[in-house]
């Protein structure tokens, strides 16, 4: 607190005051309004200076009352703001309603300012999309880089508007669990949500909100990560997956697809079905040592580890199980081929070899033993 007489002089200061200046006596702050000005730069958040009749004791010997006033404060001729005050005025009168004293009312928000500062970098300079919004009245009060670029918003289209202008949670999974969340200041877990762009289109992003203060304001922090391109690669994988699975399905020659490391069956196709005698139903999901797939254990596994070894069959010999039946025998061929991002074997016979010489060896391929 300081202490002004109505002709300029600075006739008191407490402890704070004085430490808040970085002085230790009265003579340290000037003196007077004048010697004040002389001594110490009062500067905006914005970095302008104030100019003459502008600073708080000016204003308050001028006979205005204000409130709430935020000034960084620097020694004169020093470049770097030293503390950050908010500032109120204050004027007694005496009998007559005539100014007797006039009162500053100082409150050190430096270290605030300061975290404030260094938060407001760190989340312009973050490039992971973000959006701040006060819960107060629902706008947006911080955007940073990140998200502009990845929504092709522009800043002023996005700043002070409502909630309700720019939804974050129209497109979100679980909006209701969002919405209520949001409305009592929790924390909004992580969900997948489509962002409504400017330009009409849609957006696939991870979103998260988290409640912080900005100074004294209740805000959520909405964080999030774009997953468009992923959801772009997985549908074109599934629509590729579709078509391998219907072009395996009308393959002429038997042929399963098997998971490649618990040989666990995941398509049997009907060439195999109506060989072996079995329904699709029966095949699928079960291994191929359990069904089984060969006839005779010891030849299979001997099978399975030259598969594993080379990570690929041409022709070799084998017989192959049939339901209710003999065994068919057979040359077998596999090759590994990575299914929904995992490694699967495809085995099958190959098909019948033409040309001099090799016909009846083709007749032969497939027999009852």
């Amino acid at each position: 607190m300081i202490l002004i007489d109505p002709d300029q002089r600075i006739v008191w200061a407490n402890q704070p005051a004085l430490d808040m200046h970085g002085v230790t006596d009265l003579a340290g702050l000037g003196g007077t309004a004048t010697g004040y000005r002389d001594r110490f730069e009062l500067r905006y958040r914005n970095r302008h200076r104030l100019p003459e009749g502008e600073y708080p004791l000016e204003r308050v010997m001028a006979g205005e009352a204000f409130d709430e006033v935020v000034v960084e404060v620097a020694l004169a001729g020093e470049a770097d703001a030293r503390w950050t005050h908010r500032i109120r005025s204050l004027v007694l009168t005496d009998a007559a309603g005539l100014p007797d004293l006039l009162v500053l009312i100082l409150r050190d928000e430096t270290e605030r300012w300061d975290a404030e500062e260094r938060f407001e970098r760190s989340f312009n300079a973050n490039p992971a999309p973000a959006l701040i919004l006060r819960l107060s009245d629902l706008r947006h009060i911080r955007v940073n880089r990140g998200f502009l670029e990845m929504t092709g918003y522009r800043e002023d289209q996005v700043i002070g508007r409502s909630a309700y202008d720019v939804d974050v949670l129209e497109g979100a999974a679980r909006r209701e669990l969002a919405v209520e969340r949001l409305r009592v200041g929790r924390t909004i877990p992580q969900m997948e949500a489509r962002l409504q762009l400017p330009d009409g289109r849609e957006k696939c992003v991870v979103l998260a909100g988290q409640p912080i203060e900005i100074g004294s304001t209740a805000c959520m922090l909405f964080t999030f990560a774009d997953i468009d391109a992923r959801q772009h690669a997985e549908a074109a994988l599934r629509h590729s997956e579709e078509r391998f699975a219907l072009a395996f399905r009308a393959l002429p020659v038997p042929a399963v697809l098997a998971d490649a490391g618990d040989l666990r069956i995941l398509l049997a196709n009907e060439a195999f079905c109506h060989g072996t005698n079995r329904a699709e139903a029966d095949v699928v999901g079960r291994s191929a040592r359990d069904l089984p797939l060969w006839a005779g254990a010891e030849a299979a596994e001997t099978l399975f580890g030259r598969f594993r070894r080379e990570g690929r069959l041409g022709g070799e010999e084998a017989c192959l199980a049939v339901r209710d039946g003999a065994p068919l025998a057979c040359l077998v061929s596999a090759v590994t081929v990575e299914l929904g991002g995992g490694p699967a074997c495809c085995w099958w016979p190959p098909p019948p070899r033409t040309g001099p010489g090799r016909g009846p060896r083709s007749r032969r391929r497939w027999r009852r033993r």
